[in-house]
């Protein structure tokens, strides 16, 4: 069971001030925990990575899309203000990794840190809990693979690059808002779009391979976004994309409403039908080859505008990148990294 700290670690500390926004308003609770395991094993058939690591749970960020807020319910707690203020360290991440890695029966596999919350969210300033981990695949030599919206992972460059020089690395920076004042409505602790745009440039730049996450596209509100995006991104030195479209399963669906309406009163009703159009009049389809992506004439003009825009751009040349397939048999997994 997870146990209170009665004196949390401040992420506003100064070595994390640069990389953080307003405070929030709600009291903030820090749990740390003995976790039993640390890696994750993933048999879907749409997503496109076997393992994946979260050394921490609930996010900071306090996104109100964000598709895990379900899992906290597992804790006892609640899939609102619980997701994003009573957060859980997994403190020992570092050791349980070091003990997998160490195992005869691993066979080097990529590893994927923030399949669903980001391992960047401010506690990592002071827990460090993301920097150990990687450095436990440096040693071992492991390839990984990074989603995150924090500019926090700069920090990490280092040990990132001499990692790439023994195995592969992608980092994937999450921007799926063009307009800042949108964005801050949805992603209210989320870094800057433009610290994020110049995040991807840093590491593009320390010749690690680098993409954008369009995660989630919102249909009626960021999918027209997506040229622009893609083109600030290739030029911050992204040579890979990929997108998903809005997921609201469970208990999401009404916090997600919620703050849509308290952001947008008079776009509300118009957002949600455009949702509906792209999910065959369901605000959620939660079957496998169907989560992350849409159906109908709308989603098909979404997917085609990512499509022709990263063949203009030249991204994903290497090999097709996107988080979703096509509705079809089970069993196909997408390259992601």
């Amino acid at each position: 069971m997870p146990r209170l700290v009665s004196n949390p670690p401040s992420p506003w500390q100064s070595q994390a001030v640069e990389w953080l926004e307003e405070p929030p308003t709600s009291a903030l609770e820090i749990y740390e925990e003995e976790a039993k395991s640390i890696l994750s094993k993933n048999d879907s058939p749409d997503i496109g990575f076997r393992y994946s690591i979260n050394p921490y749970r609930g996010c900071f960020h306090g996104c109100a899309y964000c598709y895990a807020r379900p899992t906290h319910q597992y804790l006892g707690f609640g899939a609102g203000t619980d997701f994003e203020r009573r957060l859980v360290v997994k403190i020992n991440a570092a050791a349980l990794l070091q003990r997998e890695l160490r195992k005869r029966s691993w066979k080097t596999e990529l590893i994927v840190f923030s399949g669903d919350t980001d391992c960047y969210q401010p506690l990592e300033a002071t827990y460090k809990l993301t920097r150990q981990l990687i450095d436990v695949c440096r040693s071992a030599a492991n390839p990984i693979g990074i989603i995150t919206k924090s500019c926090l992972i700069r920090r990490d460059i280092d040990l990132l690059s001499q990692l790439n020089q023994r195995a592969d690395v992608t980092v994937y920076v999450s921007i799926p808002f063009h307009d800042s004042t949108t964005a801050r409505k949805l992603e209210p602790f989320v870094p800057s779009i433009t610290k994020r745009f110049e995040t991807l440039c840093a590491l593009s730049a320390a010749g690690i391979e680098t993409g954008i996450a369009l995660a989630p596209i919102i249909p009626g509100l960021n999918d027209a976004d997506i040229p622009i995006l893609l083109e600030t991104a290739h030029a911050a030195g992204a040579r890979k994309a990929f997108m998903t479209l809005l997921r609201l399963p469970a208990e999401v669906a009404p916090v997600f409403s919620e703050r849509l309406a308290e952001a947008f009163p008079d776009r509300t009703e118009k957002i949600l039908h455009a949702i509906r159009e792209t999910k065959k009049g369901r605000l959620n389809r939660s079957s496998f080859g169907q989560r992350f992506s849409g159906a109908g004439p709308r989603w098909e003009m979404i997917e085609q505008l990512f499509q022709l825009t990263c063949r203009r751009l030249g991204m994903n040349r290497d090999k097709p990148t996107m988080v979703v397939k096509k509705t079809g048999p089970p069993g196909i997994q997408l390259d992601l990294f």
